[in-house]
């Protein structure tokens, strides 16, 4: 039996994508700030003209996951990291974007096999959230940390686990496919 791990180590090769809801920027710019401090320090060029981080800025949370899904099946990043900040109001619109941001994210890393990390604070009030975003911690940087090693296993999962299977018979035709967003992909269709 193996143990497999990702690494904060090798992060030279990786490639990242931000998706950052503008809404509540008060709280999600500084969510990003913590995301880039945790990604330099790891050794990522966080530089917008670089090659490892493409930033996309949308609306709002809600718009958070079409996004991160399509970014997720271009193939070309080793994981997306969502941040946004839905607060409670006085409607129930806080439960359903909060519900549907969370569906919608999930179902964008199930989909293509690439790691999406939910970086989307929903919290009761602006306080709570400026509390996360900062105040007495900045959970940007956990999300980068969990796209650093997500990214970082799903490689040392495809080289060490598809390349021996990939001519196995006992297999579905989808596994042997060139990547495991492939197989994710086919897979999601059978359910």
């Amino acid at each position: 039996m193996a143990v497999f791990e990702g690494t904060f180590t090798q992060t030279e090769p990786l490639r990242f994508a931000v998706v950052i809801g503008r809404f509540n920027d008060l709280v999600t710019s500084k969510l990003l700030e913590g995301c880039q401090d945790c990604l330099k320090r790891h050794g990522v060029d966080v530089n917008p003209q670089g090659t490892q981080v493409d930033y996309v800025w949308v609306p709002g949370s809600f718009e958070v996951p079409v996004v991160a899904r399509q970014l997720a099946l271009s193939q070309r990043y080793d994981a997306i990291i969502c941040l946004g900040a839905v607060i409670r109001g006085q409607t129930p619109h806080f439960d359903f974007v909060s519900s549907e941001v969370a569906k919608g994210i999930a179902a964008a890393a199930f989909q293509t096999g690439v790691p999406v990390v939910f970086g989307v604070l929903t919290t009761d009030t602006m306080q709570q959230a400026l509390e996360r975003a900062g105040i007495k911690s900045n959970l940007g940087w956990e999300y980068a940390m969990s796209a650093l090693e997500m990214a970082s296993l799903m490689r040392n999962l495809r080289s060490n686990l598809a390349e021996p299977y990939r001519n196995s018979q006992s297999l579905p035709p989808s596994f042997k496919s060139a990547s495991l967003g492939e197989f994710a992909a086919e897979s999601q269709e059978h359910v």
